[in-house]
C-alpha cells in the first residue's frame, strides 16, 4: 500500500469514527481503498418497514456510506452532489447486506461512483449511482 493510500485510509477511518449514524446502524467497513469501499450491515428487526422487509432508506444509507468512503480519495472533503438507487430484491431481518462502491470516473472536482448492494448469498439487492463533488475543505 502506498503512503497516499495509507493517508486516505487514515482520513476515512477518522471520518467513520465520527459517523454516528453508520455506527448506530452497525455498519462495518470491510475494505477502504482510494476509489473502492466495501461496507456490510446486518439487518435488525428495527430496520424493517410495515411489510417486515428492510426499509429502503436503510439500504440507501448503506450504499451511501460505501460511496462516501470510496469518494474521499485524498485529503479534500468530498460530498454527494446526488444519488439514485434501484431496488432489485427485498430482504428481511437477520440478513447481512454488503455494499461495494467503485469509482467509475473522477475529473476535476466531480466524480461518479457505482455501488452494488448484495445479500449474504451474493444476490443483487440494489444498484446505486452516486455523483460526488469535492469541497474546498480538507480532512
Amino acid at each position: 500500500m502506498t503512503d497516499a493510500a495509507t493517508d486516505v485510509t487514515t482520513a476515512n477511518r477518522a471520518m467513520m469514527q465520527r459517523d454516528l449514524a453508520s455506527a448506530a446502524l452497525g455498519m462495518v467497513v470491510e475494505r477502504d481503498e482510494p476509489g473502492l469501499a466495501v461496507v456490510s450491515m446486518r439487518v435488525r428487526d428495527d430496520m424493517t418497514n410495515g411489510f417486515r422487509i428492510t426499509h429502503g432508506g436503510l439500504v440507501f444509507t448503506l450504499a451511501d456510506t460505501a460511496f462516501a468512503i470510496a469518494c474521499n480519495e485524498d485529503d479534500t472533503v468530498t460530498v454527494a452532489a446526488g444519488a439514485d438507487i434501484t431496488f432489485l430484491k427485498s430482504t428481511v431481518a437477520g440478513q447481512t447486506l454488503t455494499a461495494t462502491a467503485v469509482r467509475r470516473t473522477r475529473s476535476g472536482r466531480t466524480g461518479l461512483y457505482d455501488v452494488s448492494v448484495v445479500d449474504e448469498h451474493g444476490d443483487a439487492v440494489a444498484e446505486f449511482r452516486g455523483r460526488s463533488i469535492s469541497t474546498n475543505r480538507t480532512i
